[in-house]
């Protein structure tokens, strides 16, 4: 994977291509589909290797998802890779109709998502596609976040029958410390760090900062349990269920506070867990800026999610 030993931060999307790559290398069923998006879904090395397996339908958004049921519907596994601000937002009704209501076997990968296209604007902001696509019965969203579970992700959307939406971001990360043995079962939480004061639920580029924010919170004597959701849907609900037994509920996410997993966190918890909450992510249209500015500006950041944690249980900064 490239720069891992030099930098120790990863592009997800390394890991996206090698693991498709390697799933097509003994299965012929996968194929991918793009929209002019060889470059930036990083696909080259599997056009050359597989160049009867890769479609590039041009600047076509509902095209490329249609085409994708299409060969579903024969009997392809494809991965329909675009800008996820795009894939979601003008291919709606066909991932709607054409996979979820049709139940088509598409993995849809919605790359350089969330603000990762900081610098062009408010347009190729991908903060609101959790909250669209989490809302569509049938269909499963996945935010993975750090190469091992993109990995695993993609090999998991692979085996499962059925439509999937997994959020690929293209900001550098670093690799999680896992348990040996770890695996990834869709549908299933995490628990990072074990911590019985309050519980930080977060995903995808947040997960790394929520680590860190519990770090901060346990020298000031503060205990915060780390809960990966990596899927959104269908969501974990017994682990939510213990989270709220803490008493208190932080949502981290690189997506519009609303609607996504803060949206469906609090939606169960109003129903079956009452509990505190706080939900940080986007409020809505944001600023032109890179993604780290972004990202610092309204709060994602470790020192933002442990503020956060501090302010929900009423206590002071150290």
């Amino acid at each position: 994977m490239k720069d891992v030993a030099t930098t120790g931060m990863f592009d997800c999307r390394d890991a996206y291509v090698r693991t498709v790559e390697e799933l097509a290398a003994n299965d012929d069923r996968i194929v991918a589909v793009v929209n002019d998006s060889v470059g930036s879904s990083k696909l080259g090395k599997f056009r050359e290797r597989f160049p009867d397996r890769l479609i590039n339908v041009g600047i076509a958004e509902q095209n490329m998802v249609g085409v994708g049921a299409g060969l579903a519907n024969g009997g392809k596994i494809p991965f329909v890779s675009g800008a996820g601000c795009f894939l979601t937002a003008r291919a709606m009704e066909q991932i709607k109709v054409d996979c979820a209501y049709s139940q088509q076997n598409v993995k849809l990968c919605g790359i350089s998502s969330g603000v990762a296209y900081g610098e062009l604007g408010a347009t190729h902001h991908s903060i609101e596609d959790v909250a669209w696509l989490r809302a569509i019965d049938k269909l499963t969203v996945i935010v993975p976040s750090d190469p091992w579970e993109t990995a695993e992700a993609i090999k998991a959307a692979a085996a499962h029958d059925g439509p999937v939406y997994i959020k690929i971001s293209r900001m550098p990360v670093p690799a999680l410390e896992r348990p040996a043995g770890a695996s990834f079962a869709i549908g299933k939480g995490e628990v990072l760090r074990e911590g019985g004061d309050i519980a930080i639920v977060t995903n995808g580029t947040l997960v790394h900062r929520a680590i860190a924010a519990a770090e901060v919170l346990a020298a000031e004597g503060i205990a915060a349990r780390v809960i990966n959701m990596a899927t959104v849907s269908p969501l974990d609900t017994g682990l939510i269920a213990a989270a709220a037994q803490t008493g208190a509920i932080v949502t981290a996410e690189e997506g519009l506070a609303q609607g996504g997993l803060g949206g469906a966190i609090a939606e169960y918890c109003a129903q079956h867990s009452p509990v505190r909450m706080r939900m940080l992510g986007f409020p809505g249209f944001l600023p032109t800026g890179s993604a780290s500015w972004l990202m610092e500006r309204f709060g994602l950041t470790a020192e933002g999610i442990a503020a956060a944690a501090r302010d929900l249980l009423g206590h002071r900064a150290a």
